[in-house]
C-alpha cells in the first residue's frame, strides 16, 4: 500500500456566516489536501499528516478530525505549551475569499525542530512526500533548509516529492527568500502543482507563458498549472486543457488544495494525464460551491464511491 507524507500546519477555521456568526472548522493547505487524498484514495494509500499541535482542547479536536478522515496521526507532534494556528474567511458576491490569520506563535513552527518529538528520518517510511510553500514558509530559516536538504537527499533515493508553491508573502523574512526557495525546490520536484497566480507573484512573471517556460526550463514535467475557471495547462504534454467551470461558487477556498488532491490521487492510482487533470478540475468545481475547505460528509462519502 502507497505511504504518503502530507506536511504543514492544520489550523482552526473560522468560516464567517454573517457579521455576528461563524462556522468552526479544521483546515490547513496541505491538510485540506490531506483529507481529500485518504477519501479518494480509501483503501489503497495511507495517508499521514506531519505537523506539531499542541495540548489543548482545539488540537484534541484536529486530532479527532484526522481519525474521522482516515488520516494517520502518528506523525503527528504536540507541544506542551504552544496551540494550533486559526484564521478566518471572509468571501464576496463572487465567492472569493479574504484570509486573516493568527499563527505567529503556532504549535506547527517547531516541527523538526529541538522541542519536537518528529525528525526528518521519517521522510524516509514514505513513498510520497507532498509539501507547499507555506509549509517552507511557516518554519524558521534553519529549519526551512534541513527540510529542503532532506527532501533532496529523500528524492535522491527513490522518493516522489510534490509540491505546490502556495503562497502567503506575509509569512516568508523577504520576497527574495521566497523566490529563492521556490527556485530550489522547482529544480528538483518530482510532481509540480503550482498556480499561475502565486508563481507570476513570486517570481515576477509577466504572464502564464513566462511560467510555463521557467517551470519546463529543465525539460518536461509531470503536473499542472491551475489557472482557475480557464482549466490547467498540463506541464508533461505541453497542453491547455478546458473544463466547465463550477455552477455556482460560493466559497474558493481549497480549490487549489483539492485540485492537488486530485491530480495526486489519479498519478497514484496509475490514471491517464488527462483522467488525472479531469478528477483534479472536478473536485475543485465542486469544493467551491460549498463554504469551507471541507466537503459536507455526504459529499465526503461519493468520493470514495467514483
Amino acid at each position: 500500500m502507497t505511504k504518503i507524507a502530507c506536511i504543514g500546519e492544520v489550523m482552526i477555521e473560522l468560516s464567517l456566516q454573517t457579521a455576528e456568526t461563524a462556522q468552526i472548522g479544521i483546515a490547513g493547505d496541505t491538510y485540506n489536501t490531506a483529507v481529500y487524498l485518504a477519501h479518494l484514495l480509501k483503501g489503497r494509500a495511507e495517508v499521514h499528516y506531519v505537523t506539531v499541535l499542541g495540548q489543548d482542547a482545539f488540537s484534541d479536536r484536529i486530532l479527532a478530525h484526522m481519525q474521522t478522515h482516515g488520516i494517520a496521526q502518528d506523525c503527528v507532534a504536540r507541544h506542551p505549551t504552544k496551540t494550533p494556528g486559526l484564521y478566518a474567511i471572509e468571501t464576496d458576491d463572487q465567492g472569493e475569499r479574504r484570509f486573516s490569520y493568527w499563527r505567529s506563535d503556532s504549535a506547527a513552527r517547531t516541527l523538526f525542530g529541538p522541542e519536537c518529538t518528529i525528525d526528518l528520518n521519517i521522510l524516509s517510511q514514505f513513498d510520497l512526500v507532498y509539501v507547499s510553500g507555506i509549509s517552507l514558509a511557516i518554519l524558521p530559516p534553519a529549519l526551512r533548509y534541513a527540510l529542503l536538504e532532506a527532501l533532496i537527499y529523500y528524492k535522491a533515493r527513490g522518493g516522489v516529492v510534490a509540491y505546490d508553491s502556495n503562497h502567503r508573502p506575509k509569512l516568508w523574512e523577504s520576497p527574495e527568500i521566497a523566490r529563492e526557495t521556490n527556485a530550489v525546490m522547482w529544480d528538483f520536484a518530482t510532481l509540480a502543482l503550482p498556480s499561475v497566480d502565486d508563481e507570476m507573484h513570486i517570481f515576477n512573471d509577466a504572464d502564464a507563458s513566462d511560467v510555463i517556460a521557467r517551470l519546463c526550463k529543465h525539460g518536461p514535467r509531470v503536473g499542472a498549472l491551475k489557472q482557475g475557471q480557464l482549466g490547467p495547462y498540463d506541464l508533461e504534454q505541453g497542453t491547455a486543457q478546458t473544463y466547465g467551470g463550477a455552477k455556482n461558487v460560493v466559497d474558493s477556498t481549497a480549490a487549489g488544495d483539492s485540485f492537488n488532491a486530485g491530480f495526486l490521487a489519479g498519478y497514484i492510482a496509475g490514471a491517464s494525464v488527462g483522467e488525472r487533470l479531469i478528477q483534479a478540475h472536478d473536485l475543485a468545481a465542486q469544493v467551491v460551491q460549498h463554504r469551507g475547505a471541507i466537503l459536507p460528509d455526504t459529499e465526503l462519502v461519493r468520493l470514495v464511491k467514483r
